[in-house]
């Protein structure tokens, strides 16, 4: 296993903003993540690749609190959450934008964002979606739109939307790029690298490895469950290990 790395500009010192410790996972009798450990710093864009089935969203769901580790520990700003119901985890600062999108169809993008900013007051929410709007102005566009008439593209950028109407410290992305054409796939990547220049801390999972890698700090490789590779996502983009398992060389 390769030493992780500090890609340049970023701070890797202190108390890392997210700390898993020797993780496992099961689902049933199988064992999804195992003995897994992850850090992410303040500022940092990480990201999960692997195979399908390699545990990147069982990681995810972990962190964000909709799985129960069997093993192991999940820490975040210094404080043990393994064992922290969910939305408490969205009142301490993360938030997650599922695979899949998954916002409420028969709801309208309005609705949607509401829901996004359940935690928080009123007066604060309508200030945040104006603040969405502004940000993906095409949802201002359509904010009275029913979800489900979306494009792919669109209701990536609400599920994101969404997950940003709590102020995390902390926003977990699965999959963004999942079905979406290249030219949506460059500007939700594009978002992004925005959100991340903004000072939002991200834990990524995206299938196309190479843009993911291109996109981030560092980099933690899955297989079956198990981190086989980790490092500085410009070193380990050109690592003969990972050209020929995720990068098509």
């Amino acid at each position: 296993m390769t030493t992780a790395s500090r890609a340049t500009g970023t701070i890797n010192t202190g108390t890392p903003l997210l700390s898993i410790e020797n993780m496992s996972v099961n689902y049933g009798a199988i064992q999804a993540v195992r003995d897994l450990s992850v850090v992410v710093y303040e500022g940092e864009v990480v990201t999960l690749i692997g195979a399908n089935g390699a545990g990147k969203t069982t990681t995810l769901r972990a962190v964000s609190r909709l799985l129960k580790p069997v093993s192991g520990r999940i820490s975040f700003m210094g404080r043990d959450i393994t064992r922290l119901p969910a939305d408490e985890a969205v009142k301490l600062g993360i938030a997650q934008s599922p695979e899949g999108r998954q916002v409420l169809a028969r709801q309208s993008v309005q609705d949607n964002l509401e829901l996004g900013g359940y935690t928080r007051s009123n007066a604060e929410v309508k200030a945040d979606i104006d603040r969405m709007y502004g940000r993906f102005p095409r949802l201002g566009e359509r904010r009275s739109q029913m979800a489900g008439t979306l494009s792919g593209g669109e209701q990536q950028m609400l599920a994101i939307a969404r997950a940003l109407m709590s102020r995390p410290k902390l926003l977990l992305l699965d999959e963004p790029s999942l079905g979406l054409a290249p030219i949506i796939v460059r500007e939700i990547f594009d978002i992004i690298r925005e959100l991340n220049a903004q000072g939002v801390t991200i834990l990524l999972v995206e299938q196309n490895a190479r843009l993911a890698m291109q996109s981030s700090n560092r980099t933690y490789v899955l297989d079956a469950g198990q981190l086989t590779l980790q490092g500085n996502s410009a070193e380990l983009v050109s690592d003969e290990r990972v050209l020929q398992a995720y990068l098509g060389g």
